[in-house]
């Protein structure tokens, strides 16, 4: 008698996920490349017309647009000779670009090495109300910094008496003394983020590390030398590339802090008066406004590797 084989019932092909999958799946198909493709496309258009602009003469810059460029292309350098090199009303934006250096430089050299510092103790020190500390430096992150601008204000230009010796204002000292305000305003305002950014990176390292130098009698200073700095010099350089883009590119405390003096404003503050008392004179702002721009570029891409690394390395366990 022959045996009939019983044949188990056809199961439904499993759902291949629900409505989010799909979208998953559509967005990551040739037709979300293509869509990702025209909008990166659209978004870089306004920024190829002002480069096409700076290097426009005058007045087809005020007579027509940017796109009839490529139906009568005429290219000068003047716009760019002016911003840089011209009198006091074109631009002459040399000098501010130094004042710029002056700036941003020291200002992410202290706001490094105290986050560093800082983060190193927060991480691997015990003291009472270390926990209270580091809540706290993480609130202040979410205080915005047009609070604190009066008070600090205030306090710089009454000055600061020490040992009954009333100090002058920072404005009023020699020299490269009036860029303190500017350093100490941009290194306050930039350590509670950078603190918290090297407190992730910090505290993951291998604690085997951390206790084998403690058993070899290493102190804090050398721990922190030797083992800490070089084993985050990928965050290290993530927080300088965050702290000297804010600082390039900030207008609002170099403008309170350092714009009442020639001889310490920064290239931003310049940059929003080369448009003219009525706004007429955006030539020079094209331009200008790529100067500015190179020097960020060329901070960003050359450090982009380190960059990545320390964005991935703080999200893993050591």
């Amino acid at each position: 008698m022959t045996q009939q084989r019983r044949t188990a019932p056809a199961r439904p092909a499993p759902a291949r996920g629900g409505s989010a999958a799909r979208v998953r799946r559509r967005l990551s198909g040739a037709g979300g490349s293509a869509a990702a493709i025209a909008i990166a496309m659209l978004w870089t258009v306004p920024t190829a017309g002002l480069l096409v602009s700076s290097f426009r003469p005058e007045q087809d810059i005020k007579t027509t647009g940017w796109w009839t460029f490529f139906s009568s292309p005429e290219l000068t350098l003047r716009n760019y000779r002016d911003v840089l090199f011209g009198s006091s009303s074109d631009g002459r934006l040399a000098s501010y670009f130094v004042n710029s250096f002056v700036i941003t430089v020291p200002t992410m050299v202290f706001v490094v090495l105290l986050a560093a510092l800082a983060a190193y103790c927060l991480a691997w020190m015990r003291f009472p109300g270390r926990d209270w500390v580091f809540i706290g430096i993480f609130a202040l992150q979410i205080v915005p910094l047009q609070m604190s601008l009066v008070p600090l204000l205030r306090l710089f230009s009454e000055g600061v008496a020490i040992g009954g010796t009333q100090v002058l204002p920072a404005w009023e000292l020699p020299g490269a003394f009036q860029f303190t305000t500017v350093w100490i305003a941009h290194t306050v305002f930039g350590l509670p983020l950078g603190i918290f950014l090297m407190h992730n990176f910090v505290s993951r390292l291998p604690s085997s590390i951390i206790e084998a130098a403690r058993a070899d009698g290493a102190g804090h200073g050398t721990i922190f030398g030797r083992i800490v700095l070089p084993l985050t010099v990928p965050a290290l350089v993530s927080l300088a590339i965050f702290q000297f883009l804010w600082v390039w590119n900030d207008l609002l405390v170099a403008l309170i802090f350092a714009g009442g003096s020639i001889d310490v404003a920064p290239l931003t503050v310049r940059l929003a008066e080369l448009a003219g008392t009525r706004g007429n004179e955006w030539q020079r702002l094209t331009a200008g406004a790529f100067v500015s721009m190179v020097v960020p570029l060329l901070v960003f891409f050359s450090l982009q590797r380190y960059f990545a690394r320390g964005l991935m390395a703080g999200s893993m366990k050591g």
